[in-house]
């Protein structure tokens, strides 16, 4: 075991990265404590008994910093560049690693799609360190875009500006909206061009590279336990769910049966809890696949993610989803407890008796199905969510597939419904218009009859709301604090792309700054707020996006 201080001083001052001082709170148990492929090459192979293998990032020819997340920096202690380019962004593009670092790429497997796949593994990312913050706790320092690795099978370990910016932002965006979620520390363009074909047909061009420094406790997923238990690595799954144990449960207490089971319930509540959080905001993972399911229950590995505009159950952003929709929005919680039975299977040599397996993914269904309720209850704004409620939340998610309305907005701006007085008193029933005319941003038709599908709907939730007899105003404060004015909408996104590309960092840091405030009106930023334009609908990266990255 390290020797390193839990805990820091309260004033511990934040360190240039490549300052000499930092290295002191650099270190490396993953490395040090789990199993190592004992080949230190990059070529692509099947590794055996190990949890990871060495590696070191590939040089790049030009690294310069082109965003950087201050609150991640203060986490970790590291103070921001003061350049944009120079040792510090060497480090994080990959072409220095410092003293004290020990890169590896992680090994693991998984299901993808439904189908077992193998080994995958970290095929273009890479741990430069675990470093402890001046908070006292461990995080990993993760390069995304470094180059090849014994995992990259027939890929070259690079990733593209256009990925690695929408990573960047949407890290920091869902941290922001309260999701769990890795972190990210910095994006770094590579200056050197990365082919990619984006939407598989054929078309394959040259991209601006970049590298994104991805932040997290830790980046062990379901796959990690899967790829060993599939191999009859047994001996090695035990170390590596001990390690976990002891490194990120420590409240669990030591290793043992009894401890292996509550540390499975555990990553089921996580888990729930996490999708809740996705549904609540309108976020669409788009590639659940089990190599991309958190160990700790977090947000990890942006790719064809998405933000609901029209609110679609059946809404995919993964062009390699669009037939099945596997991935697609209303199906995440059913898919998150499918991973979750394929991970209690790789643990099942740990947790003999199938009971305690049964327990946890009971617990995943519980704790969905309550954070579910009250997560709607909270958009809603009724003060007490029950079953009787159940019917008024179907009709409007049926309501709300008749004409296209976008989530986000009709949300936020339901909170502004007048709930005028009850139906029965003389005079006092609200016509459609008035009930109608705050949620029309929402609405992508226009035109009188626009929003005449929710209008029954409405009728019946402001009668609902009498029951709670509560001020409209503080109504107004408690629906505003759970339903989000901003998202890291895909045409915003892309937006900042396009002007990264150009050399243009305003509209990525303006988007940036919006996004750390998503609950506030921040009325000079009017424009981020709302639904998508009818220019976005079909443009390449707006709506529909491939792995390609």
């Amino acid at each position: 075991m390290n020797d390193i201080p839990r805990h820091l001083p309260s004033d511990t001052p934040s360190l240039d990265l490549c300052d000499p001082k930092l290295a002191s709170r650099f270190d490396n148990s993953f490395v040090r404590e789990l199993p190592a492929d004992p080949l230190r090459q990059d070529f692509p192979r099947p590794v055996r008994n190990a949890c990871y293998s060495h590696v070191r990032p590939a040089a790049v020819a030009a690294p310069e910093l082109l965003a950087w997340a201050d609150s991640v920096g203060e986490l970790l202690g590291i103070a921001r560049p003061q350049a944009m380019t120079g040792p510090v962004i060497d480090v994080l593009g990959g072409n220095l690693v410092l003293p004290g670092m020990q890169p590896y790429a992680a090994r693991y497997g998984g299901h993808q799609f439904g189908n077992w796949a193998g080994q995958l593994g970290d095929g273009r990312a890479m741990t430069l360190v675990e470093m402890l913050g001046p908070d006292g706790r461990r995080r990993e320092l993760q390069l995304k875009g470094a180059g090849r690795t014994p995992y990259s099978r027939r890929a070259d370990g690079r990733a593209v500006l256009r990925s690695s910016l929408r990573e960047f932002l949407c890290s920091e965006a869902m941290h922001y909206l309260g999701v769990p979620t890795t972190r990210a520390l910095s994006l770094v363009g590579t200056g050197d061009a990365v082919e990619r074909d984006m939407f598989y047909d054929g078309n394959a061009e040259d991209e601006p590279g970049a590298i994104v420094c991805r932040v997290a406790p830790s980046f062990v997923r379901f796959g990690s336990f899967e790829i060993l238990t599939s191999n009859d690595e047994l001996d090695e799954l035990r170390r590596l769910a001990d390690y976990v144990i002891t490194t990120h449960y420590p409240e669990l207490g030591a290793p043992s049966p009894e401890v292996y089971a509550r540390w499975f319930e555990e990553i089921c509540r996580r888990t729930a809890i996490m999708v809740a959080e996705w549904m609540r905001v309108g976020f669409v993972h788009g590639v659940m696949n089990t190599d991309n399911m958190s160990i700790l229950g977090l947000t990890i590995d942006y790719g064809p993610y998405g933000w609901l505009e029209g609110y679609d159950l059946g809404w995919t952003p993964n062009t390699t989803d669009a037939q099945g929709r596997r991935y697609c929005y209303g199906r995440q919680p059913e898919i998150a407890q499918w991973n979750l039975l394929r991970l209690a299977g790789a643990l099942s040599p740990l947790i003999p008796d199938r009971a305690d397996l049964e327990a946890g993914i009971n617990t995943y269904g519980r704790v969905y199905g309550e954070c579910s309720r009250r997560i709607m209850g909270d958009k809603l704004g009724l003060l007490d969510i029950t079953e009787d409620d159940d019917a008024l939340v179907e009709e409007l998610i049926e309501a709300l597939h008749v004409a296209e309305t976008d989530m986000t907005l009709l949300f936020r701006h339901l909170a502004d419904v007048p709930a005028g007085l009850p139906a029965d008193a003389a005079g006092a029933r609200l016509n459609d218009d008035a009930l109608i005319a705050p949620l029309r941003p929402a609405f992508y038709a226009e035109g009188a009859g626009a929003g005449a599908h929710l209008s029954v709907w409405l009728h019946r939730y402001v009668e609902r709301l009498h029951r709670d007899n509560e001020a409209a105003g503080a109504r107004r404060a408690r629906m505003n604090r759970v339903n989000p004015k901003y998202v890291a909408r895909n045409y915003l996104a892309q937006l900042a792309i396009d002007a990264l590309t150009d050399g243009d960092r305003s509209v990525l840091n303006r988007l940036l700054s919006v996004l750390e405030r998503p609950y506030d009106e921040q009325p000079e930023h009017q424009d981020l707020a709302l639904r998508r334009p009818e220019w976005a609908r079909h443009k390449a990266g707006c709506s529909a996006l491939s792995c390609s990255s």
